[in-house]
């Protein structure tokens, strides 16, 4: 018989949520096969079985999870109606407890033992706790778990910290004032999507930034499109967009101005400048914002980029897009023109990056060409950049760069 526990996947992934068991209780799997799906803050992963046999499931759907918390047991019949019946002793027992006064308590395997040390007993932590407990400064053989089997969550990590600084002040602190409405409200717990928005929102805050915004005569854009989407489609069952030679011309643009292609290393005060180019769209989906990467966009084509585009924009809108599809981007474009509007912004920074480019709806408008004076197709942009890192005058020259690429027919000629 094996656990089936919710592991670290990496990524800074603390929690999750349980959005579908694949299988009911009592039914057959087989090892690696997927058995749960559950939602994190990047993306919805798929938890395989460790083994064959029969699973018990231990948490219900649509619950919060821990990372390290059992999910299931897999195993024979025999071996989890054991895990039933010691459950329920162990209920019976507690029951007992609490009827007698006199009555001993029940052990676990965190609960420190007649004659143990709290070294001695073995601390059930994940790393990711253990990670918390050390900056609260929280000796974890000190504290007893209350999650499966006397695993340590962050709870009781939070718990043994309140704990210290209550012992610390000789009055209790106030209790804060309960919120009160002027009429009926509704609670909405957020989605491990949204709080993870949330949170690099506040990351995005504190960094000083300032914007950029110009405009684009995008008549040359416009007619390439124009004339090539047709083909692509035909010849390469790509749709061709905007967006994709959007990218190409600022990769382009990157190359001649490195800073913004960098993120800041504020503990040793370096600039980290990176050789390759990682492009991050900003992409909505049904629970939320989604980072999708186009990975290595200076090696491919327009055409793979449209290629790459018209996957990822599937798998955001299917919630199939996994971790690895939405990690390690260099620079970020927000396309604010697919939504239908816009004219200009100040978009939030993707933390760690230096800067974002906000593409705008391309509309009609009056441009010059040649001194004279006509209506042709405009493409506004915005660029948010990290003032420690670079100033007004790069981010003009990193504008005004992408501008002069989406401008040239020559460039945007070679698909």
């Amino acid at each position: 018989m094996k656990e089936l526990n919710f592991v670290d996947i990496g990524e800074g992934i603390t929690e999750g949520h349980i959005q579908k068991w694949l299988f009911k209780d009592g039914d057959t799997v087989k090892a690696d096969e997927a058995v749960v799906q559950i939602e994190t803050d990047k993306a919805v992963v798929n938890i395989p079985a460790p083994i064959s046999g029969t699973i018990k499931i231990n948490v219900p759907d649509n619950s919060d999870v821990k990372v390290g918390e059992i999910l299931a047991y897999i195993g024979q019949p025999a071996e989890l109606e054991g895990i039933t019946a010691g459950r329920r002793m162990a209920s019976e027992q507690q029951g007992a407890h609490q009827q007698s006064p006199m009555a001993a308590p029940a052990q676990s395997a965190a609960v420190q033992q007649p004659g143990q040390t709290p070294r001695q007993r073995e601390i059930m932590a994940t790393p990711a706790i253990r990670k918390l407990a050390r900056d609260l400064n929280v000796d974890l053989s000190k504290v007893t778990g209350t999650g499966p089997g006397g695993r340590i969550q962050e709870s009781d990590v939070k718990s043994a910290t309140a704990s210290a600084q209550a012992g610390a002040q000789q009055q209790p602190s106030p209790r804060p004032a309960s919120q009160n409405f002027g009429g009926e409200i509704e609670r909405i717990p957020m989605s491990q999507p949204r709080k993870a928005i949330a949170r690099s929102m506040e990351a995005s805050w504190s960094i000083p930034k300032a914007a950029h915004m110009d405009i684009i005569n995008a008549n040359a854009l416009y007619d390439i499109v124009e004339k090539e989407k047709a083909r692509a489609e035909r010849e390469n069952g790509v749709k061709l967009t905007y967006l994709a030679f959007i990218i190409k011309a600022t990769v382009a643009a990157l190359k001649e101005n490195p800073y913004f292609n960098s993120q800041y290393d504020r503990e040793k005060q370096e600039i980290i400048l990176k050789k390759y180019y990682n492009i991050g769209l900003a992409a909505e989906a049904p629970d939320g914002l989604r980072v999708a990467v186009v990975k290595n966009a200076d090696k491919k084509s327009v055409l793979e980029i449209a290629k790459d585009l018209q996957e990822l924009g599937a798998k955001v809108k299917s919630l199939t897009i996994t971790t690895d599809e939405m990690k390690d981007s260099t620079f970020t474009i927000s396309n604010i023109g697919s939504l239908g509007g816009g004219y200009l912004s100040f978009p939030a920074i993707n933390y760690p990056e230096v800067g974002i480019l906000a593409v705008h709806l391309i509309r009609d408008a009056p441009v010059v060409e040649n001194g004279q004076i006509k209506v042709g197709k405009i493409l506004p942009f915005s660029i948010s950049f990290d003032h420690r890192i670079v100033d007004g005058a790069e981010a003009v020259k990193f504008g005004n760069a992408i501008m002069r690429y989406l401008q040239d027919p020559a460039f945007l000629g070679a698909l």
